[in-house]
């Protein structure tokens, strides 16, 4: 994040009003996706196996199949979004996720719910955070775009933890299917008009590409930047997700309660909003590359320090904080440091072309880490995130394309 993305120069009153309302719409969009689409799964994953009569082990492979579906269409879909915009490509993957969640709340067997979740993969890369980041950075001009990435992010982010009770309340009330249909309706009366209705059109899309600059995807494949970049993310991504998974069962292990278990986890969405609102109070003008460096390397020694933490629940809620430290960070400084380094006019390929091999790292290192299933998975994990500190090092003193270059 550049210095003057946070501090940005005055814009026209309509441009003002037309970011306002993407922040709004994307706030409340990718806040009602995410939740029908990925975190309603472990509230009802349980009620999910007992009602098909199968294993949860068996019911969360579903979300393995949305990830690689999502990894599949990502480039493809990066592709079209460069040449029309994200207006129609936003809104159909909202209707496709209605349609995933009500398939979703009517099967029957596994069979059924793994082709549901196809179209939830799918969907998920047509209509959330990479697809609405790729409308950003070229809606807006770059003063102005990481501060509207930051801001729903954060309104997201913060929205998507505190919506946990209610989808307790809702799957007890109502069971899981009914929970579905009725979230599945508020995302058809939300994201769809929504996206709709505010996302730039085709030409106007076009007409901003025109005025801007930006490498080629396959331009970018012969940089050493985009490779040291793919690193970064890559490893980080794939250490988030294995932790993610496995935490709770780690901390059970080594012979901490249930209660202190799924309590600390907590942490790390705290810590997510609040590495945010340090972006923009006392980092505030910071470039962001050597943030997300930094963020990234608390990550890795927090993961590799958890296996000494023990029993003591203020040390290994310091450890598990680090990782929501270079997660918050890591989601904002993606979209940024792309645009920076790659420009606007292929930005959602190059994106995409990085968005790949993370889904293929966020479905293979859980795996991983199972299969290991003990602290060895947080070595690992560890090493990853510090590797891709590593890799962010080289940029540091690098140049950057401009997002707003005639």
């Amino acid at each position: 994040m550049t210095a003057e993305a946070l501090c940005p120069s005055a814009e026209s009153p309509a441009a003002t009003l037309d970011r306002r309302l993407l922040i709004a719409v994307f706030a409340v969009s990718n806040t009602v996706a995410y939740v029908v689409l990925i975190q309603i799964l472990p509230v009802i994953i349980d009620n999910m196996a007992d009602d098909l009569g199968v294993s949860r082990t068996a019911v969360a492979g579903a979300s393995t199949i949305s990830t690689l579906m999502g990894a599949l269409a990502a480039f493809p879909i990066g592709r079209l979004m460069d040449r029309h915009g994200g207006r129609m490509m936003m809104t159909a993957g909202s209707l496709i996720g209605v349609g995933a969640a009500v398939m979703w709340s009517q099967a029957t067997s596994l069979a059924v719910l793994y082709a549901a979740f196809v179209f939830v993969g799918l969907a998920i890369a047509m209509s959330t955070y990479e697809a609405a980041f790729a409308v950003i950075v070229v809606a807006t001009d770059a003063p102005h775009r990481d501060r509207t990435i930051l801001a729903v992010t954060m309104i997201a982010g913060l929205s998507t933890y505190l919506v946990y009770p209610a989808l307790g309340w809702m799957n007890t009330e109502w069971g899981w299917r009914t929970t579905l249909l009725v979230l599945s309706a508020i995302l058809l009366v939300t994201a769809v008009p929504g996206h709709l209705m505010v996302i730039p059109s085709r030409e106007r899309h076009r007409s901003r590409v025109q005025r801007r600059t930006g490498v080629p995807v396959g331009a970018a494949f012969r940089q050493r930047r985009f490779w040291l970049l793919l690193i970064a993310f890559v490893g980080q991504a794939g250490s988030v997700a294995a932790f993610l998974l496995l935490v709770i069962s780690y901390l059970l292990s080594v012979g901490h309660s249930m209660w202190i278990a799924t309590s600390i986890p907590v942490s790390i969405g705290a810590m997510q909003i609040l590495s945010r609102l340090a972006l923009v109070t006392v980092l505030r003008g910071v470039a962001l590359t050597p943030v997300a460096c930094g963020a990234f390397a608390i990550q890795g020694l927090g993961l590799m320090l958890l296996p000494l933490a023990g029993l003591s629940v203020p040390v290994t809620l310091l450890c598990v904080s680090a990782v929501g430290i270079g997660q918050g960070v890591g989601v904002i400084a993606r979209p940024s440091i792309i645009a920076d380094n790659f420009g606007v006019a292929h930005f959602a390929s190059v994106l995409a072309a990085i968005t790949v091999p993370m889904a293929l790292a966020r479905a293979a290192s859980p795996l991983m880490g199972a299969w290991l299933g003990d602290w060895r998975f947080l070595v690992i994990c560890g090493a990853s995130a510090l590797v891709a500190s590593a890799a962010l090092l080289p940029l540091l003193r690098g140049g950057r394309v401009s997002a707003d270059s005639p």
